[in-house]
């Protein structure tokens, strides 16, 4: 049953989710994978790198009331005491900030792993300003 639901969330992907899995895709060169609308218990979660065990969540306006403010802290808390690290961002974001939030994705997965595969190493370095 989570499956069938999991094919069709992932068929019907809104336009931050495709965007985002783009860019996530592209981490499969620096060996980090992810799945997308993946079954984790009897939650689905948008976004999910099992390896890392980090999870993404994507947010629209539906979650800044009251009623998914609170679903979101049930979810979040089963899935960390699963020993998942959970990131979530606003869909403006995404589509508005993507770097930005890819640089949160990225600075997650160095901490999780404890070491920084090359391609990453930049990002444990503080960020540099730039002059002009």
């Amino acid at each position: 049953m989570a499956n069938e639901h999991a094919r069709k969330l992932r068929k019907n992907q809104t336009d931050a989710e495709r965007k985002l899995w783009r860019y996530l895709r592209l981490l499969k060169t620096d060996g980090f994978y992810f799945r997308r609308q993946v079954p984790i218990g009897h939650f689905i979660v948008d976004f999910a790198g099992l390896s890392a065990r980090l999870v993404i969540e994507l947010d629209g306006g539906q979650h800044s009331l009251e009623a998914g403010r609170s679903s979101d802290e049930v979810r979040d808390a089963h899935l960390r005491r699963a020993g998942f690290t959970m990131l979530r961002f606003w869909n403006n974001d995404v589509m508005a900030n993507s770097e930005g939030v890819m640089e949160m994705v990225r600075r997650s997965l160095v901490r999780d792993i404890g070491s920084t595969p090359p391609r990453l190493a930049s990002l444990a370095d503080p960020p540099r300003q730039r002059g002009g």
